[in-house]
């Protein structure tokens, strides 16, 4: 029911609903990624400021801010494809930028998704490739 209200734009109520849950149900995986979907749509951003984004990062593709702001957003507007190639861009041309920000974006983006989404796994290979290939 949160991830659905985070689908509808109806973040609020989600957050709302998250904070009534009792304490024993907190910890659960499935509890766990609709809270990581609830900070993910946070980066909503409305489809021109989005453009603005791409057009940025397209002009300066070494500024990993503007990047990661993007794949931020990208995986708020649900394109996951799109954030974990941004991400996959900054762990490959710097592992270690920002404290590895883009390396742990990536894996929260993962936990939202869910361990067991064969997506995930192909991303995964992709990571791992850059990290030890």
């Amino acid at each position: 029911m949160i991830r659905s209200l985070i689908a509808a734009g109806r973040s609020d109520e989600a957050e709302g609903l998250l904070a009534q849950l009792p304490d024993e149900i907190q910890a659960d995986p499935a509890i766990e990624r609709a809270r990581s979907a609830l900070t993910i749509a946070a980066d909503k951003r409305d489809p021109a400021e989005l453009q603005a984004m791409r057009d940025k990062v397209d002009a300066a593709p070494e500024d990993h801010n503007a990047r990661l702001e993007l794949a931020n957003a990208e995986m708020a507007d649900g394109n996951r494809d799109a954030a974990a190639d941004h991400l996959l861009h900054i762990v490959k041309a710097d592992r270690g930028w920002n404290d590895g920000a883009a390396r742990t974006r990536l894996l929260a983006l993962f936990e939202t998704i869910g361990l067991e989404d064969p997506w995930v796994a192909q991303q995964r290979r992709r990571l791992s490739e850059i990290l030890f290939g």
